[in-house]
């Protein structure tokens, strides 16, 4: 059974269009991301899927159900939130618990269900805490298994990782990732990080100005962007646009070369001066500044010693290059 059906989803807030003609399906057992800049719709378009904010126009299916007048409790969908929402004067095993007995559920079995949870998130030894004595990823798997206990059709992330430390932030997107493969449950998750996007998605959603741009596996998007947005937003670092390209482009576009397909070559078709250097120790990234005065990052895998200020000559494969065209638009060879 499809998850999750848009058709046509269009939100606006007064004379202000948040949500442009959103289509999309989401297939049972796939980890969705919505990815885009601040202000893009995304999380507007997971409050609409919820129910927590009401479609303009377009329906809304989960299950196989059009929901658009069903409340936000009856969808069958749990929701993780960026601010964990935890209750402050409850324990981990009563956060985890409150929504089943509202659903009044027997004892047994919120009993049970919270045990699993509790065993799958490796809660044992916190589950008679409060959430002030919890360090905050300790506390955003608490949401998490709030959710998880609920059983739900479709599980809906809301950027949960925002408030942790990148080490928090790695670890608690393994385990979220693991946590799909366990569950093989349907998962939509937002988020602003292109990095969470390309190592958590099964497919990606890329949104700009309330608009799908382009929906594909991680892989399908990073190789074949259909537009400069996309080509831009993914990948890190981001991918270098050249106007003044070593190769034929229609008139106002440009050409993308991805960093790491840049190489230093003797007698390379770009020419410039290095302006900075990153050595991150696996990596090294050199910032360079054309003759044509353009600026490019070079990322060369492992270290390098290339100085700032250097002389350098470049090249690419003709293979490895992005045409667009003035309306921004991927040109296909």
């Amino acid at each position: 059974m499809t998850a999750l059906i848009l058709n046509d989803v269009c939100k606006s807030f007064g004379a202000v269009e948040v949500l442009r003609d959103i289509n999309l399906t989401v297939e049972e057992g796939e980890f969705v991301v919505f990815v885009g800049p601040s202000g893009c719709g995304k999380s507007t378009l997971l409050r609409v899927i919820a129910g927590l904010e009401d479609a303009t126009s377009g329906t809304v299916n989960i299950g196989g159900d059009v929901v658009n007048a069903i409340p936000p409790a009856k969808r069958g969908i749990a929701m993780v939130f960026q601010s964990y929402a935890l209750y402050p004067h409850l324990s981990v095993r009563d956060n985890m618990a409150l929504g089943l007995k509202q659903e009044k559920q027997p004892k047994s079995e919120i009993d049970a269900r919270v045990d699993k949870a509790t065993k799958m998130l490796d809660l044992g030894k916190y589950i008679d805490r409060r959430p002030a004595d919890l360090s905050g990823g300790q506390r955003q798997r608490v949401a998490i298994g709030r959710a998880i206990v609920r059983e739900p059709k479709l599980f809906l992330f809301d950027e949960p990782l925002s408030n942790l430390d990148a080490a928090l932030r790695m670890n608690t997107r393994i385990e979220i990732a693991e946590l799909h493969r366990t569950l093989s449950a349907s998962m939509i998750y937002v988020t602003h990080d292109q990095t969470e996007a390309m190592t958590l998605a099964d497919k990606i959603v890329v949104l700009r100005d309330g608009r799908v741009e382009q929906v594909g596996s991680p892989m399908e998007l990073y190789n074949n962007p259909a537009n400069q947005f996309v080509a831009g937003f993914l990948g890190s670092p981001a991918m270098n646009f050249l106007q003044r390209a070593p190769l034929a482009i229609p008139p106002g576009g440009a050409l993308g070369v991805r960093p790491e397909h840049l190489r230093l070559v003797p007698g390379g078709r770009i020419k410039g001066r290095v302006s900075h250097v990153e050595r991150l120790g696996g990596d090294t990234n050199l910032l360079v500044h054309t003759q044509q005065e353009e600026a490019l990052t070079v990322r060369i895998f492992g270290q390098d010693d290339t100085p700032v200020g250097a002389d350098i000559e470049l090249d690419f494969e003709d293979a490895h290059a992005f045409a667009f065209d003035d309306q921004h638009q991927r040109v296909r060879s």
